[in-house]
């Protein structure tokens, strides 16, 4: 609440330059724009962040606290809210839960809140993640594959609700009820591989995860690199359904019309048999619980 907090990366640079200690509250500050749309899925913005600091201590940076100051003080004071208006030099939402459970990781999965490609990726736990981005506290492979997969893609449009023709996910809804199949090292491989490929792809192509899925869906584009993107993602889809045991599944990826358009997805008949699995172990695993 205050966009004062907000630098652009030169100024922070030269902030840091001019006084090393201003690192301690200084970050890159990534939002979902930035995610799906720079190839190296970073934040082009910093930010300012004291934290839950008194004000006493903040004070202990000073070219930093004055920007703060001039910048976010006078829209805060004039707030509804008393701890807004009392505690200025602080985020309104600090997200103290969410910052205790990745405190011990190096990287987090994130996903765009807001989109139509919805694909997760890996992004550095030492920044300020933006309210609109969905931050998984886990730091394995097997969980970027298992998140990219049709399983979770169909089950999370089944599950949010839509913001034109994007895609408005709902943490609570498309995740939390999501049966999770006993994971394997296989699915931990193929994760760190998508992971991989998918870096090497946005920076050789300089695109980011948008512009690149939308490569991935396009029936023209035929190049070797996004072949191997969507021969990638079939393999991930076949290792998921054999680790909920549903072997009859024909597990074929091929470009179908669907409510987003053409895409590269399943099949429409045994992406409705996936779904209705999947609400059938929801229900019974709710039963068990």
């Amino acid at each position: 609440m205050g966009k004062g907090f907000i630098l652009e990366s030169e100024q922070a640079h030269d902030l840091i330059e001019r006084d090393h200690r201003n690192k301690d509250v200084l970050f890159p500050y990534l939002n979902g724009e930035d995610l799906n749309s720079r190839p190296d899925f970073s934040a082009s913005r910093w930010v300012i962040n004291f934290h839950d600091w008194p004000e006493e201590q903040a004070r202990n940076y000073p070219e930093v606290f004055d920007i703060v100051e001039r910048l976010v003080k006078p829209v805060r004071l004039s707030n509804n809210r008393k701890v807004y208006r009392d505690y200025w030099w602080q985020y309104a939402e600090k997200r103290p839960a969410m910052l205790a459970a990745i405190e011990d990781l190096d990287r987090v999965l994130v996903v765009a809140l807001v989109s139509r490609t919805m694909m997760p990726t890996w992004t550095s736990s030492r920044q300020v993640l933006a309210h609109k981005l969905c931050v998984f506290a886990v730091d394995d492979d097997e969980y970027l594959a298992f998140l990219s997969s049709s399983f979770h893609t169909s089950w999370a449009w089944r599950n949010s609700s839509t913001m034109k023709a994007d895609l408005n996910y709902s943490p609570s809804d498309a995740y939390e009820t999501l049966p999770h199949p006993r994971f394997k090292p296989a699915l931990t491989e193929q994760g760190a591989a998508l992971h991989r490929l998918r870096k090497e792809l946005a920076m050789e192509r300089g695109e980011g995860l948008t512009k690149l899925y939308n490569a991935f869906h396009d029936p023209v584009i035929t190049d070797a690199g996004i072949r191997t993107l969507r021969e990638a993602h079939e393999v991930i889809d076949r290792t998921v359904a054999d680790l909920y045991g549903w072997h009859d599944l024909d597990i074929r990826h091929g470009f179908h019309e669907t409510r987003q358009g053409v895409r590269r997805t399943l099949d429409g008949a045994i992406n409705a048999e996936i779904l209705d699995r999947l609400l059938e172990l929801n229900h019974g695993r709710r039963r068990a619980e």
